[in-house]
């Protein structure tokens, strides 16, 4: 027979395990609630402030990464040994050192960004952008060292930190975004690259302009008053970063993180509440802390969660749509002043003087400013209106479809245009329509989708992995850029190279059949994990 201790002792030990599933309940009832009242939260002024902060690193990163496209013909007019420009390999270094910074960045940050969180890591990146591009403009040379080695170094230094604000600004936009606006505010977040870029051009026009005169009077090719330029131009690149980092420095933690990978469910809804109503958020060190049993990242969990083909497609479906875009995407827009001066479109008249390097100077930057204005903003902006009642999806789908036509025409139809003036016009409108099309289109789904499409443990991570797969066909493309684009003579190849964008195109159709349909959809629905059940067990509280 048991005895009297013994039955109290069992009915005691029935009893706690009866209360640890009523608080399971309790608190996974609790995280879908606190998940739906983001979810649902009206726009506010603390959506507002987070759109901003993440747009200023973007116009930043894109002013950075695009300025050097007017930059390398100043430095052709002053470190260039050759006719006055930078060789094939020396215009490859400089412009793809900043890419491959990039897709170092994006792993890296996306990765510490899910294990050490997005408020620790979000500044930091901006710092290594600023000190970088300051670095950049200060860059000198000496007997044992050549200018050009050095301005390498430092942009793959900035490309780190650029890539690193990639995966952070998706990821703390989204999850902080109600599921009805989620797919705008992202949107605005990147529309800030168009800006950045109309930016780079607008700088360069107003940096010409104001030394004309130190220009025109110089000796050819003026070296001294265009080092000056290119040095202005890429330095003011750090002042709008400047201005944002005290507001990426005091942003708080997303109440995601904080549920689902610090598995701290009180301080999360706390957060939220004072998050919707104040815009910051208050950690009380004395609160008790609770740490539920979830999900957790781990080698095993990847491989588990990324081992199931319905979740691994969506991975490779974002990665290669990414990879195939940026072949394209960066080799038009680091390429659109050779492009431009290879047609003849605004070329100056004169021959090597102080005139011909003004001119040329002016026209590069109108040149990029036009196709700004005409292609890249608008694109942004037309995402903006249809991509939270259209969907990711058909818009990606349809730019896709429409840049391999696109592609097709300027390809194949390259000679014929580049032969008269209208055809240069016709070829120009149809860059600017290749550029309308990237934004309105695969450049900034394949930004959305990851930030969206992923459990909160990985959504930084297979960011950043999706992203780094872009930059990897910006490096490609930059890449076989070079080596190609003089083959049979100066600039014959282009026709060539546009149909090979136009073959990436076509590919990126078929990888966009991979991802899922993500607008008015929460982030969990979206990351094929049951919610019902999500929070496993609840280890003693510990304070």
């Amino acid at each position: 027979m048991t005895s009297s201790h013994e039955r109290q002792s069992s009915r005691a030990s029935y009893h706690e395990k009866g209360q640890t599933s009523t608080n399971v309940t309790v608190l996974d009832e609790r995280r879908r609630a606190a998940l739906a009242e983001i979810d649902n939260a009206p726009f506010s002024w603390f959506h507002v402030k987070v759109c901003l902060v993440a747009s200023v690193g973007f116009f930043t990163d894109a002013y950075d990464i695009f300025a050097i496209n007017i930059a390398s013909v100043m430095l052709g007019f002053v470190y260039g040994h050759t006719k006055n420009q930078l060789s094939s390999n020396q215009s490859l270094g400089v412009k793809v050192a900043t890419p491959v910074g990039n897709l170092v960045g994006q792993v890296l940050f996306g990765w510490l960004a899910d294990i050490i969180g997005r408020k620790r890591m979000y500044g930091v990146e901006l710092m290594i952008m600023i000190i970088a591009t300051f670095g950049q403009a200060l860059a000198g040379e000496a007997p044992a060292i050549n200018i050009l080695g050095v301005i390498i170094v430092w942009r793959f230094i900035m490309g780190v930190g650029i890539g690193g604000d990639y995966p952070l600004s998706a990821i703390i936009s989204s999850e902080f975004a109600a599921t009805r606006s989620r797919g705008r505010l992202m949107t605005a977040v990147f529309a800030a690259q168009g800006w950045g870029q109309f930016a780079a051009a607008l700088v360069g026009i107003i940096v010409v302009e104001a030394y004309k005169d130190s220009i025109l009077s110089a000796p050819f090719p003026c070296r001294v008053p265009v080092d000056h330029t290119w040095r202005l131009l890429i330095g003011l690149g750090c002042v709008p970063g400047v201005i944002a980092l005290y507001f990426r420095l005091t942003i708080p933690e997303t109440p995601r993180f904080t549920m689902d990978i610090e598995r701290n469910i009180a301080q999360a809804t706390t957060d939220i509440d004072n998050v919707l109503t104040t815009g910051k958020s208050v950690h009380n060190e004395d609160a008790p802390v609770q740490l539920v049993e979830a999900p957790k990242a781990t080698r095993a969990d990847f491989r588990a969660y990324f081992g199931q083909w319905k979740n691994l497609k969506v991975l490779i479906g974002t990665a290669y749509s990414w990879f195939a875009l940026d072949i394209a995407f960066y080799g038009l827009g680091l390429n659109s002043s050779t492009i431009l001066t290879a047609i003849n479109f605004g070329s100056p008249t004169s021959g090597q003087t102080s005139l011909f390097v003004y001119e040329t100077l002016y026209n590069i930057c109108v040149g990029n400013l036009i196709l700004s204005i005409a292609g890249l903003i608008p694109g942004y902006w037309v995402s903006f209106l249809f991509i939270d009642s259209w969907g990711r999806k058909p818009i990606q789908l349809m730019g896709f479809t429409v840049l391999t036509i696109l592609f097709i025409i300027m390809g194949f139809g390259y000679d014929k245009l580049n032969t008269a003036g209208p055809g240069r016009k016709a070829f120009v409108f149809l860059y600017c329509l290749t550029n309308f099309f990237q934004n309105f289109g695969p450049n900034t789904t394949t930004f959305v989708v990851p930030g969206e499409a992923f459990p909160t443990r990985y959504r930084s991570t297979a960011h950043g992995i999706s992203a780094a797969s872009g930059k990897l066909g910006a490096v490609v493309s930059q890449v076989g850029f070079a080596q190609l684009i003089n083959i049979g003579g100066k600039n014959q190849f282009i026709g060539h190279i546009m149909e090979i964008f136009a073959l990436f195109m076509f590919t990126g159709i078929f990888s966009t059949l991979l991802i899922p349909e993500t607008k008015q959809r929460s982030l969990e629905d979206i990351s094929n994990e049951e919610q019902e059940g999500y929070i496993q067990g609840v280890p003693e509280a510990t304070s």
